[in-house]
């Protein structure tokens, strides 16, 4: 097997020790994403349709720097800090997948980093 690091600007990036994504031969794993604005290093703004977007968005890019795109993600792990936002978050989930969506897992939790609402991770299969 061989492996490599997927870095890209299109996404947010930081210092901690851990890539955006890493493909594994035909597979990636991206990894958790909050609804970081890449350009500006910021949070979005708005409600958590707004942020799911993001996060999405954020994802897709680093799946394109790969050579893939969204449809080729085979699962989605969600972590939400209240699943009183599930149906908003699905809305804005449901409108980024156009063939069949990926399986999917969605916990709530008590805390992400920087205290945003929602977070992702992915695995793509690029075959």
């Amino acid at each position: 097997m061989t492996s490599e690091p997927i870095v890209t600007d299109e996404a947010p990036r930081n210092d901690n020790p851990y890539s955006q994504g890493v493909r594994a031969d035909d597979t990636l794993y991206v990894s958790g994403y909050g609804p970081v604005d890449p350009e500006t290093g910021e949070d979005v703004d708005g409600d958590v349709q707004a942020e799911t977007e993001q996060v999405l968005e954020n994802i897709a890019a680093t799946v394109e720097k790969a050579g893939g795109s969204l449809d080729d993600v085979v699962k989605i792990t969600v972590y939400l800090t209240d699943l009183d936002d599930y149906d908003r978050v699905n809305e804005a989930y449901g409108n980024q997948f156009t063939g069949t969506p990926p399986a999917r897992v969605c916990v709530e939790v008590s805390r992400l980093p920087d205290d945003v609402h929602i977070e992702m991770d992915a695995i793509a299969h690029l075959g």
